[in-house]
């Protein structure tokens, strides 16, 4: 070969290399693009994932933050159909060895029960058969994952499917996770229904991240489900044993039989009255849920201190009682006077007629007797008199009662002794009521002794107010109240507003022997007077009076008594 053809050749040959070349960079571009598609769809895959997984903890916080056990419930269907675009789910609780349905959602039939605002659930509970996939689940606590629920026979789909049925429905994919708390105990079940494409809304499988990730959130739901039910369970416990002591305070003596409890319902009636104000002073004042609950509570604990009250004091019906009246006591003392008086006398008409007296003698002798017995008789009904609390002493009996204290006897064992020993004569001296001051103090201290028992309880934080509340009820705006003798704006306002529900039942109550329930024009008039005297909150005085709360408290109260009674 020549030199021309060899350069030829070489042309041949480097052409191909070219096209060898070109072929391999386009395979190469190819692969390239091919890789990069694949970490694209590995990232935007990655992307998706990890923005569900912090879904999943946005929802782990959601949860874990609600209180409210309907509204909680509500919740983990609503943020598990968004989670799984399914656009059907049901949440049961088991209950008493079956499922009960709790919440219900389908949106493309328009249903929505159950939860905080959703309608009534009537349908009946699941019994626990295995036949049947969510009690399957509940009993196993395995999950399953359905594709089309009338493409398998391992579960009976008679009640899906006539549901469908009757709605036109067509029920497809199912996926239905257990519900595990804490204790890794199932407490319920949660069912999603028809997962949908989100870019073309047709029904689809659910996928195993979405079986995964619904297990992992069904979880947690369970677990803040518990919690809110062991807080709500522990709330009802506490206020049950708040009601029982209070119960066990007030039935600890007739006289104050119903007192608490008259007055927690009053002071929420007072405190519902308050809320519902748009003008005056208290168009401003509203009470939260919470704080009603504090309220309440603080009023259901103000008189817990009454435990340690002697019941003598409490029930102390008139002036000379104890555990019984001592007057009985007195009156033997007197007719035994009136016993020896009359002995007396006859003794010494006997004398004077063994003597020959005349018979003017013996008349004046008889009526020396009988003034001398008209005159007990009577110290005998003052001082009975005395010994009612209704009874308002004046001066003038007070210095007879002290005359007569004076006044002394011999008795049987010829010992000297007064008509009234001194205890007798400080009892009966007693202006108003039946109490001594000494008494009254011992009465009072039960509000020293309701902050010191309720200020070594741990309240929680939405409780902690109650001491402060309680311990309030009988602090007086001038600062002449007790126990710690507060003045003005260091009374706080709840304890400012239990004063007037306290001091008005008390004045209303049918129960005291001391006294008769007052009319309520005679109560609204001493509550007003109280308030003059910077002993009550003048303004909580009038919305009392002026937007009749006892009026309103007394026909509500009724009402639920008549609700209560048996039918005959």
């Amino acid at each position: 070969m020549d030199k021309g053809d060899s350069t030829v050749g070489e042309t041949i040959r480097g052409s191909d290399f070219l096209e060898l070349t070109r072929a391999r960079l386009s395979q190469d571009e190819r692969l390239n693009s091919l890789l990069i598609g694949v970490v694209t769809e590995v990232k935007s895959y990655a992307d998706q994932l990890m923005a569900q997984i912090r879904r999943l903890s946005d929802i782990g916080r959601a949860l874990s933050g609600e209180r409210n056990l309907d509204a909680l419930l509500e919740m983990i269907v609503d943020e598990a159909r968004k989670f799984t675009h399914a656009d059907a789910g049901t949440l049961y609780i088991l209950e008493n060895n079956s499922l009960r349905f709790k919440i219900v959602q389908n949106d493309s039939l328009k249903i929505r029960k159950g939860g905080k605002k959703g309608e009534a659930i009537a349908f009946p509970p699941v019994e626990l058969k295995e036949s049947n996939v969510s009690a399957f689940v509940a009993l196993n606590g395995i999950p399953v994952n359905i594709p089309d629920v009338y493409d398998t026979n391992l579960f009976d789909f008679t009640g899906p499917k006539k549901f469908d049925e009757a709605t036109g429905y067509r029920s497809k994919s199912m996926l239905v996770v257990p519900m595990r708390n804490h204790e890794n105990d199932v407490i319920g079940v949660l069912q999603l229904l028809n997962a949908l494409n989100p870019k073309t809304g047709e029904v689809v499988a659910f996928s195993p991240d979405y079986e995964n990730l619904s297990e992992s959130l069904a979880s947690q739901a369970a677990v803040a489900i518990t919690n809110v039910t062991l807080i709500n369970d522990m709330e009802k416990l506490f206020e049950s044993f708040v009601q029982v002591m209070a119960t066990a305070i007030d039935e600890k003596s007739p006289v104050t039989g119903g007192h608490i409890r008259r007055v927690a319902n009053l002071t929420m009636v007072m405190a519902e009255t308050i809320n519902e104000q748009n003008n005056g002073k208290f168009s401003g004042k509203r009470f939260t849920p919470e704080q009603l609950h504090e309220l309440r509570v603080a009023a259901w604990m103000h008189d817990i201190g009454k435990v340690t009250t002697p019941v003598e004091i409490i029930e102390k019906a008139k002036k000379l009682q104890t555990i019984f009246d001592r007057i009985h006591y007195v009156d033997l003392r007197m007719q035994y006077l009136l016993q020896n008086c009359k002995m007396e006398a006859l003794d010494r008409k006997l004398q004077l007629a063994q003597k020959g007296a005349p018979p003017e003698e013996l008349d004046r002798a008889d009526r020396e007797f009988r003034e001398k017995e008209a005159g007990l008789k009577d110290i005998r009904a003052f001082i009975q008199q005395c010994n009612m609390p209704g009874e308002y002493l004046e001066d003038a009996k007070l210095e007879r009662l002290k005359a007569i204290g004076e006044m002394t006897f011999t008795d049987f064992d010829g010992n000297v002794r007064p008509f009234l020993d001194e205890d007798e004569l400080i009892n009966l001296s007693i202006r108003k009521g039946s109490i001594t001051e000494k008494e009254r103090k011992v009465m009072q201290h039960h509000a020293h002794v309701t902050l010191q028992m309720l200020d070594k309880i741990p309240f929680t934080k939405k409780l902690k107010n109650i001491p402060k509340f309680a311990g309030a009820h009988h602090e007086f705006i001038n600062g002449k109240g007790y126990p710690l003798g507060l003045k003005g704006d260091e009374i706080p306002f709840e304890g400012k507003l239990m004063a007037v529900t306290d001091i008005a039942e008390a004045l209303t109550a049918a129960d005291r022997p001391y006294k008769k329930a007052m009319p309520l024009e005679n109560v609204f008039r001493i509550l007003r007077v109280m308030a003059q005297n910077e002993e009550l909150d003048k303004e909580l005085v009038e919305l009392f009076i002026n937007e009749k709360v006892y009026e309103r408290y007394k026909e509500q109260y009724e009402k639920n008594t008549a609700k209560n009674e048996p039918a005959n």
